[in-house]
């Protein structure tokens, strides 16, 4: 077997062996690291890969953490933290169920938007699905809820900070694609290439996110219609529709500033998204202060948490790194490329291979895993086919938030699972995510048959 046919067989079989062992339960980092290193041993041994490749990952790396964008990363975790702690979800949640309490399905309504306000002004998945669990599951149930409905409605609405900005699934994607789409333009002879920046995905993302909320509350205000029962209303009293205004005002007007000096400074040009992300990780604090909520223990905790999450991605971006390296060198990138180039059905059917190939993905691994193994394999021969950086990006982002709801290792399924009463069944919790899983499909294809929805906004504050 000649070497070059023989390197890309190696990067095939590392790949699925990579999968493999995930299978088995060992640490994503460890196995992307270890599997990569054996696979390249191996390929020494056969003379197909060359280890002085290796001296390239410590500098790789180094760039990775000393990039000014990633530094958006921990202060996007800490401000989302610390709003999860100044109780900022408890109160829109109490508030929005008194507003939506008279309708059928209202609690329903009022998780839906108040999970859209928390991912435009937190982006953390665990606390928004954890703090909705304990606050609204117990309501949702009292009131007679269908179980399927009432957890479903919270884990899908707490996985919107997953794609509606600040994301910092967004934010990863926005720098590894302005990386990668400069090396194809150059390749291409393109020396001046129109730059891909996290503000285009941040802006690109916007209607993607309330298209998702809008099948949503679509979808719960019909099964409110045609299933009354499953979604009755909990009437207000008089005395709390007395102090309804107030409390709608004191809850909604600070994630609303905190909102618009976030993405409304990206969004204009005013800030980049570092420096949006250290104004909101002051806001959060002024506002856990304005609560009563600030303290060395609170502040402490805050600053473990994010650290905590922030190192998890990064050796998992390390372990990617090492694989990056040994799958493109051993051919890897040569066998995807004639892969996707030769489908039938061109540029579209290689795009649907690749989002079909991440959605089952998404069933075995976490999002932070899946772009770091996949978008540097892929999303070099998408964009050379002329693909829109913006719009892939955004693509996968909505078709990775389903990740988070996928079993068996959908992430919002084991945090609702965490807090939910003992006596709900964790088959239901399974059954209710099916329809918003369906419906994210469904956004998907809306999302491919109309890509204008993805790049009119950059392209209209772009000018």
């Amino acid at each position: 077997m000649d070497p070059v046919t023989l390197g890309e067989l190696l990067a095939g079989l590392m790949f699925f062996g990579i999968i493999g062992f995930l299978l088995l339960g060992f640490p994503v980092a460890f196995s992307l690291a270890g599997v990569s290193l054996g696979f390249g041993a191996l390929g020494w041994s056969l003379g197909v890969f060359d280890p002085s490749n290796y001296g390239s990952l410590p500098n790789r790396y180094i760039g990775f953490m000393t990039n000014e964008v990633l530094v958006a990363v921990p202060l996007f975790i800490f401000m989302g933290v610390m709003l999860e702690r100044s109780r900022i979800a408890e109160q829109l949640l109490l508030t929005m169920g008194k507003l939506f309490g008279n309708l059928r399905g209202g609690l329903g309504i009022s998780v839906i938007l108040v999970g859209a306000m928390l991912a435009a002004s937190t982006g953390v998945v665990g606390a928004t699905v954890v703090t909705m669990g304990l606050i609204s599951l117990p309501a949702m149930l009292r009131a007679g809820y269908d179980p399927k409905i009432a957890t479903g409605v919270i884990c899908a609405s707490g996985t919107l900070g997953q794609i509606i900005p600040p994301s910092t699934v967004l934010i990863f994607m926005g720098d590894m694609l302005s990386g990668i789409n400069s090396q194809v333009q150059m390749a291409k002879g393109n020396f001046a290439p129109v730059p891909v920046s996290v503000g285009d995905l941040f802006a690109g993302a916007i209607l993607p996110g309330l298209l998702l909320v809008g099948l949503y509350l679509a979808y719960t205000i019909f099964k409110a219609i045609v299933d009354p029962q499953a979604m009755p209303a909990t009437p207000v009293s008089a005395e709390e529709r007395a102090t309804l205004g107030r409390d709608v005002m004191v809850a909604l007007v600070p994630p609303l500033l905190l909102i618009m000096a976030v993405l409304g400074s990206i969004l204009g040009g005013i800030a980049t998204p570092t420096e949006a992300a250290s104004v909101g990780a002051v806001g959060a604090m002024i506002l856990a202060a304005l609560r009563w909520r600030l303290s060395f223990a609170i502040l402490q905790q805050t600053v473990v948490s994010t650290a905590t999450i922030t190192s998890m991605v990064f050796v998992i971006l390390l372990g990617a790194s090492v694989f990056s390296v040994v799958f493109r060198l051993m051919g890897g990138d040569n066998l995807v490329h004639e892969f996707l180039s030769n489908l039938p059905g061109g540029t579209m059917a290689a795009v649907a291979v690749v989002m079909g190939i991440m959605f089952l993905l998404g069933f075995i691994l976490d999002t932070f895993e899946i772009i770091f193994i996949v978008i540097p394999i892929t999303a070099p021969v998408l964009l050379a086919l002329d693909v829109d950086p913006v719009w892939l990006g955004v693509l996968v982002g909505v078709n990775l938030q389903t990740s988070f709801l996928t079993p068996p290792f959908g992430f919002a399924l084991f945090y609702l699972r965490g807090v939910a009463p003992a006596d709900l069944p964790t088959s239901a919790i399974y059954k209710g995510i099916i329809p918003f899983v369906i419906l994210q499909i469904i956004a998907i294809a809306i999302l491919f048959a109309f890509p204008g929805i993805v790049t009119w906004l950059p392209r209209l504050i772009a000018g």
